[in-house]
């Protein structure tokens, strides 16, 4: 497995969750890694997404509530989600590929995913 999230669970419309991923060496060296989420039947989404140069890319729709962030050193990706609404509930997906630039947003860009895990927000 090359991508392993971890930190969804149930919260109370506005509190906070942080969300992590523990990359393998591999997946971690590629150039764009970020967060997208899905709801049940619908298409999956970007969050947000760190290039290698370390530009951040977010979803007008969380900006000002999430922040993400990497350590390089446990190879391990971050999203803090403060604020969060009952619209914020879903699977949060770690994802990870070559190159993003302009199509960050893309899920078919894609090369990695892990397996999700499920913020509820009510």
């Amino acid at each position: 497995v090359q991508l392993v999230e971890s930190g969804g669970g149930s919260v109370q419309a506005g509190g906070s969750v942080r969300l992590s991923c523990v990359a393998s060496i591999d997946t971690y060296s590629s150039n764009c890694i970020g967060w997208f989420r899905q709801a049940p039947a619908k298409e999956r989404k970007a969050v947000a997404v760190i290039d290698m140069d370390g530009k951040i890319n977010y979803a007008d729709s969380v900006k000002e509530r999430f922040t993400v962030s990497r350590d390089d050193e446990q190879a391990t990706l971050y999203l803090q989600m403060n604020s969060l609404k009952s619209e914020d509930s879903d699977m949060y997906y770690c994802a990870a590929t070559f190159a993003c630039g302009v199509s960050w947003s893309n899920p078919q860009i894609i090369s990695y995913w892990g397996l999700g895990t499920q913020v509820t927000v009510s």
